[in-house]
């Protein structure tokens, strides 16, 4: 917490002027009957199992907060134990004229 670099700009965006992602950590049930199906819907939202347990699989998945929210919902059937959001980034789309390093 100490080495937290200071805000030095905010722009606010529309809609169509950025792209934007939120990373969530996502620790599920993983039963022997019920691996093979979140193993399966984990690939459908191309998203990544990034630790397996013999009870819990957990799961990595980069996009937009629809998708976040779609997967969210259909994991919560096997029983979501953990979630960890980093919050929404963004980027403006294209070249810009305001180049912070």
């Amino acid at each position: 917490m100490n080495k937290l670099v200071d805000v030095i700009k905010i722009k606010v965006f529309k809609p169509s002027e950025y792209v934007g992602r939120e990373l969530v950590l996502i620790k599920v049930n993983a039963t022997a009957k019920t691996r093979a199906e979140i193993m399966q819907l984990v690939n459908i939202f191309r998203a990544n199992i990034v630790d397996v347990s013999m009870e819990t699989l957990t799961v990595e998945i980069s996009a937009d907060q629809e998708k976040i929210t779609a997967i969210t919902s259909l994991l919560d059937q096997y029983g979501i134990l953990e979630v960890v959001r980093t919050g929404m980034i963004a980027i403006e789309r294209g070249s810009t004229d305001d180049h912070i390093l």
